[in-house]
This record gives C-alpha cells, structure tokens and sequence, in this order.
C-alpha cells in the first residue's frame, strides 16, 4: 500500500503529490547493502552544514570508504520542515541519518534541552567537556523517544544577543522583547525581565525590522551569513544561548541493518573528520562572527558589518549565571525523570558545579 505525506516540500516538490515507493531521491528508501545513506543536516546557510556536515557526509566519508558508503545530502529547511520535526521524521524512516540543534526537540524530549543551557559553560574547551560527559543522557532519550542511535554531538556558534535598539549591557535586556530558539533560553531571558518569545531562525530578519521584537538570540556567524547585521545594531557577544548544539542520530532500523565493517568506517571516521573540526574551529568562529558582524577585525567571510560591539562586564555574567542556577536549572530538572537527575549529577554536574536536588 502507497503512503502519502502531506505539508513536506523538497527541492520545490510537495511531497503529499509523491508516495514513498516513488520518491526520486530515495529518502524513503532503508540503507541498502551496498550502503546509500539518505542523510538531513541542519540550516543550509550556516557554517556549521556548509564547512563541516556537508563536506563530511557527502565526501569524507565516501572517500574513506572506498566508494562503499553513497551519501545523498539535504537540509531541513530545504526539505520544508522544521527542525523541531527532523528526530520525528527520521523515527518514521523518512531518512537515514539526521541532524537538529537540541533545544528545537526540548518540547518532545526535554531531556535533551540540559545539553546546551544557557551560561553553563563559556568556553569552546568546558562545552565540548560537557557535551562529551551528555552523551549518556543523548544516548538514552534518543533510544526512548526517536529509535535512534546517537552519532556525534557538535555546535554551532555561541548563540549571542542581536538588538535593534540600544544596549549597554545585560541589564538592559529587561523589558524588551527577545526572539529565543528554544525553551531553555526563553526561560533564561525571561529571568532577566525580558519577555521571551521563540521563533523560527528564519522569521527573525523581517521581525527585527519590522520592530516586531527588539532583540533576538542566534549563533554570530550564523546571523551574519543570513544577514542580520542589516536588521540588527548592536551585539552582545555573550553566549546567552548556550553554543546551539546540534545532535546528529541514525535510526536504529538503519543502524541494526548495517554491517560490522559498514558501522565500524562511520565511527572510525565521524570524529575525526567532522566532530573535532567543529570543536577545533569553535574559537576561531566566535572570532569570526563578530569581526564579520562588527567590522572589529578582519572578517574571511565577506564584506564586514559595522554593528556596535557591547563590553561584557564580570556583573553581566555574574548576573546571568545567577539566572541560570535560580531559574533555568530548577525548571528544567522539573521536566525530566529521575535517571535522568542521576545521569547529570554523576557525569555533567562535577564538571559544571551544577547538581540536581530535588
């Protein structure tokens, strides 16, 4: 019996007008023997898919396999759906592998909303020491909620403050309204007295100009390479929004399908060649994104923006780890179960000084 979708779209298709057994692109077809992977990465304008996921996916790994591994590569945004609904489609084997930033699935699977907290980690080095003491938690909500095997864990850039009004500091967010990309951060900013608000990435530039919000929350180089220092006038370079942290999974019926060798060339090489690039670019990248969005410095991605770059103060982040140990950690220890307390408090908390106590 033919299945239909209906509200997806791909490379300007719709694909209620297309069953699964008929999709072109195979992304309804199991990995095969011979190892095709149909594999979604997140927004297709960041530098997190153009410099490190699809060169990755779509060459890396097929050259280290000798042709072996065939890789087809899209992205969630050009696929039509949203990123909060990937975990979902790639449970029901619509693709193979797929890649979303973990606070878009916080309402689903709230466990994974504790990797990537606002303020809990300010450097490159403590956040992938984070990141890498999560993965049990990743491991075991993906098993539970999604079918599906975690591959890696990356970030994208420090998710910093966009405003088109003026700011000095972090004390005069209060009051304004601020675009948030998922639940964590809304509660983080709603605890400093702004009224929070989530939205999609891509609704921001016009809501911006529009004066619809007054700030919003993103990666920086990411906000520059979708032009939000046209829209947007000054920046607080303060990682508000935790690192955007993005987990890439394979379904398990794909997974259990593979074989040994098949497996064992993914995992060799998904590390190396896509895991510590990210994490070993992370620095330079938070330096780009604000020489590129402010002018301050020499940007390698295009012509500068002249944004006024705001001065962190030690009582900006005083102030907003305060906002996080009183109000974000307490909310969201409200939301997951109890293994889940014991799995943060055995591997993520000594790291973080953050334990659970309920």
């Amino acid at each position: 019996m033919k299945k239909r979708l209906s509200g997806l779209t791909f490379s300007g298709l719709t694909l209620s007008s297309l069953t699964l057994s008929a999709f072109t692109l195979g992304l309804a077809q199991p990995a095969l023997a011979e190892t095709s992977l149909n594999v979604v990465g997140t927004w297709s304008a960041v530098s997190l898919h153009k410099n490190f996921e699809a060169p990755f996916w779509s060459q890396t790994l097929p050259e280290a396999s000798n042709g072996d591994i065939q890789v087809q590569m899209t992205t969630f945004d050009q696929m039509g759906i949203e990123g909060s609904d990937v975990f979902g489609y790639l449970k029901n084997g619509l693709f193979n592998v797929g890649m979303t930033f973990s606070d878009y699935v916080g309402g689903e699977a709230p466990a994974l909303e504790g990797l990537d907290l606002p303020m809990m980690t300010t450097d490159p080095d403590k956040a992938r020491e984070v990141s890498e003491a999560f993965l049990p938690i990743a491991e075991k909500t993906m098993q539970s909620h999604y079918n599906a095997h975690v591959l890696a864990i990356a970030p994208n850039t420090p998710q910093v403050v966009f405003c088109n009004t003026p700011i000095e500091g972090l004390g005069d967010l209060q009051g304004k309204k601020i675009r948030a990309s998922g639940r964590t951060t809304a509660e983080f900013l709603s605890a400093l007295g702004a009224q929070s608000t989530v939205m999609a990435f891509n609704e921001v530039p016009g809501s911006l100009e529009r004066g619809v919000i007054d700030c919003a929350v993103t990666g920086s180089l990411s906000g520059y390479n979708s032009g939000w220092q046209d829209v947007a006038d000054y920046l607080l370079p303060l990682p508000v929004g935790g690192w955007d942290t993005v987990i890439t999974a394979v379904g398990n019926d794909t997974w259990n399908a593979l074989d040994d060798e098949t497996k064992q060339t993914i995992e060799r090489e998904i590390e190396p060649g896509f895991v510590d690039p990210v994490w070993n670019n992370l620095a330079k990248d938070e330096e780009q994104g604000i020489a590129c969005l402010t002018g301050e410095g020499d940007c390698e991605h295009g012509e500068p923006g002249d944004m006024t770059l705001v001065a962190v103060t030690d009582a900006d982040r005083e102030r907003a780890h305060q906002a996080l140990v009183d109000a974000v950690l307490p909310s969201w220890a409200s939301r997951i179960d109890d293994e889940t307390v014991s799995l943060w408090n055995e591997n993520v908390a000594p790291l973080v000084a953050l334990p659970i106590v309920k």
